[in-house]
């Protein structure tokens, strides 16, 4: 990035990149794709919703079978066992999917700047401008930003651990609030 440049900010102001800029450097993990993934979930609420009437026809279905049967069917009980533990662990399969996708790049090194996010690896580098985000939500240990599409098919995850210092914490936080809005 050129040294002292100036950016015209969403609220119309002008802002010094060179000051502004936030380096985070980081190995992806499966618990940062987990915590994209919930966030996500509880913006879209359909996945959500989907998967507890899921679950509540198979509650249904189980408990219509013990009835009638006068006693728990093995059958239904192992498929309802399995449908519990499908539901619960089917987030967690999607963040072990995404690690073996991203893991093997190695550190990540990303600038969030007035213009954008850049984000680069060993193999590759992306460069996303704000107009892709609709809006970021804080989480204890990360930042989560997300896609302007409907399904929000993507996520950036910044872990804060990424951070060489709290004050970049601070700045991030600042320059989030300043090119995007919390959702």
């Amino acid at each position: 990035m050129d040294e002292g440049r100036t950016i015209e900010g969403t609220d119309g102001g002008v802002v010094d990149d060179a000051q502004t800029d936030v380096r985070l450097t980081y190995r992806p993990q499966p618990a940062d794709t987990l915590v994209g993934l919930r966030v996500r979930e509880r913006i879209k609420r359909t996945g959500l919703l989907l998967r507890s009437v899921f679950l509540a026809l198979w509650v249904g279905h189980w408990l219509l079978s013990t009835v009638r049967h006068g006693s728990a069917d093995v059958v239904s009980t192992v498929l309802f066992v399995s449908v519990v533990l499908l539901l619960w662990g089917y987030p967690r399969l999607q963040a072990a999917q995404v690690q073996r996708l991203v893991g093997w790049q190695g550190e990540y090194h990303v600038t969030v700047s007035p213009t954008g996010i850049t984000c680069a690896n060993d193999h590759s580098t992306l460069v996303q401008k704000w107009s892709v985000f609709r809006g970021y939500r804080e989480t204890a240990g990360h930042f989560v930003l997300l896609s302007r599409d409907p399904n929000i098919m993507v996520l950036d995850v910044l872990p804060k651990r990424g951070a060489r210092e709290a004050g970049e914490l601070d700045r991030l936080r600042a320059l989030l609030d300043q090119m995007s809005t919390r959702v």
